[in-house]
Formats: C-alpha cells, sequence, structure tokens
C-alpha cells in the first residue's frame, strides 16, 4: 500500500486540488473520550509494520522525522501493541529523544492467555516506551478479555494507566465483541473501519456511542483496494466541499466524520505522509448526505 500511495503523491500534484497552508491552518479537528471530556485530535499514528524494526540510523531517521513533524502539527496519539515487533521500543526511544512525551497520548495494547503473562507483557511496555504513566492499554483481539481487563482496572485504579479498552480488527469477531462491549465498561475501543469496509459501522460503532465509548479506527485506508482504486484518478468535484486535497484526505475524513469515531491511526513512517493525514483533521468535514455519495463512489469503481 506505501508504494502505491507513494506513486499517487508523487503523481498527484495534476489531479489534486490545492492544498490548505499548513502553516497558517487552525488547529486540529478534536473529538472528546465520553468517559472524560479529554479532546484528542482525529487523526493520530499507527505503528504497526512501519515501526517494527530499525536497527539502523538510516532506517530510524525518517521515523524520528515523522513523530517530530506529527507533534509540531499538534498531533497527539501514537497506536502501538506488544505484537508489533520493536515498535513500542522504537516509539519509546525516539519519543524519549524527542523530549515530547508530556504533549503525547500513549496507547498500547495486551495481548497475553493468562494473567500472570498479561502482568509481565504491560510492565515490559511500561519499560519500553519509557513511561510511568500510560494513556491508554487495550485487550488485543478480545485475548483473554476477562484476566486482563481485571488487570488493567486494577492499574488504572492505581493512577498507572488513564484508560482501558479492548480491540478488534477482524469482523469475524464481531458478535464475539459485541457481546464484551454489551457487558463491560470502558473507555476506549478500537475496531477497523474503512470507505470500503464498513461492517462494524452496522453494530459496533452505534453501540460504542450508545454505551459512552471513545472509539479509535484501525485500518482506516482499509487493506489497499482503496489506493490501488482511485490510483490516477483525479479528485471528485465534491472532494471541494470538504476541503481534500488528496485520497487520503477523503478515506480519513469519511472515517473520522462518524459520529461514533473519535481518533483513526493510520500508519505513517514518513513526515510527507504527517503533512497529508493531517490535513484530514482540518476544514469541513462531509455530512451524512456526502457520506453516502462518497461510499456510492468507491463502490462503484
Amino acid at each position: 500500500m506505501d508504494l502505491t500511495r507513494r506513486s499517487l503523491i508523487a503523481a498527484g500534484a495534476a489531479a489534486a486540488l490545492p492544498a490548505p497552508a499548513l502553516a497558517q491552518a487552525p488547529g486540529l479537528i478534536t473529538k472528546p473520550i465520553p468517559s472524560s471530556g479529554e479532546a484528542l485530535p482525529v487523526v493520530g499514528v499507527g505503528t504497526a509494520r512501519r515501526y517494527d524494526a530499525a536497527p539502523s540510523e538510516a532506517e530510524r531517521a525518517p521515523l524520528r522525522a515523522t513523530l517530530k513533524r506529527f507533534h509540531e502539527l499538534g498531533g497527539k496519539v501514537i497506536d502501538t501493541a506488544p505484537s508489533y515487533g520493536q515498535a513500542e521500543t522504537i516509539v519509546g526511544e525516539l519519543v524519549g529523544e524527542l523530549k515530547i512525551r508530556p504533549g503525547l497520548f500513549l496507547a498500547t495494547k495486551v495481548g497475553a492467555d493468562s494473567k500472570e503473562a498479561g502482568r509481565a507483557q504491560i510492565e515490559a511496555s511500561f519499560q519500553k516506551l519509557k513511561t510511568e504513566r500510560l494513556d491508554l492499554i487495550a485487550v488485543h483481539n478480545l485475548r483473554d478479555i476477562t484476566n486482563q481487563l481485571a488487570t488493567l482496572r486494577e492499574l488504572k485504579q492505581a493512577g498507572r494507566i488513564r484508560y482501558l479498552g479492548a480491540t478488534t480488527s477482524f469482523d469475524n469477531q464481531y458478535a464475539d465483541f459485541e457481546a464484551m462491549m454489551r457487558r463491560e465498561t470502558l473507555d476506549v475501543i478500537q475496531v477497523d473501519y474503512a470507505l470500503d469496509n464498513r461492517g462494524s459501522a452496522e453494530r459496533i460503532l452505534p453501540l460504542a456511542r450508545d454505551r459512552g465509548m471513545a472509539v479509535m479506527i484501525n485500518l482506516p485506508f482499509g487493506r489497499g483496494r482503496l489506493f490501488q482504486a482511485t490510483q490516477g484518478r483525479p479528485l471528485p468535484d465534491w472532494a471541494r466541499e470538504i476541503d481534500c486535497a488528496t485520497w487520503a484526505q477523503v478515506f480519513l475524513k469519511y472515517v473520522v466524520s462518524h459520529p461514533a469515531v473519535t481518533c483513526a491511526v493510520p500508519g505513517m513512517a514518513q513526515a510527507r505522509y504527517v503533512d497529508d493525514n493531517l490535513g484530514a483533521a482540518r476544514g469541513r468535514m462531509p455530512d451524512a448526505a456526502l457520506r453516502t455519495r462518497m461510499e456510492q463512489f468507491i463502490d462503484g469503481l
């Protein structure tokens, strides 16, 4: 997907609309976490795959530049997980080098098969991320959900984490995920949702809104088809109505304009992608009618 998007950006000058001047743009659009009212920018950074291994300075430099630019533009949410290879370690080291921890919302996950293994994994996350307090830990893909949520509640009570939650990125888990959401009290859920992957909008997203749970979105660009389907295509006229300069902004604005969605966390490993993606956290958002039109457009490709 990165290669496809890279070619789109390189070739898109003639097809794209003029981009808003980032330096003069107002602050990023935010949405509140329902359980606290704390406002988060609607676009954050995901670290799956892109941050999983960067042993050399040449490999780390673009990641450092990415997080630096993200912070400069007002970004906050960085989402990672122990299962993302070395991502926690790399994020922790780069955040420390840049001295930007106080301005960030660090989110990670726990994915273990016993309470003891979960505790060990969580302690390792604190060490790798080089912080005494994490903003969010979520149970990854419902793994040992009862035991892990019990641990997270203990940590929240002790003040070591600020929020707790649960994640999924697989539609075959939706029924179990929905049942869990109905019986548990969570601050945040994370689920997959994109313009070409709208299954979670049927029940998961409305339920989160009803239950007062913030929603983080993984895979907001889908699983590659969106960029492939729109490669070489000019932006439709309606993109001007929502201040979109690129296809990435179209895709992200569709996601974060959903009433239940708090924040999307697309992968970003280059500073230019930060400029592009955070453009989706500015300007006008699609209303319900335009969202339907966007769906019809992508379904017709």
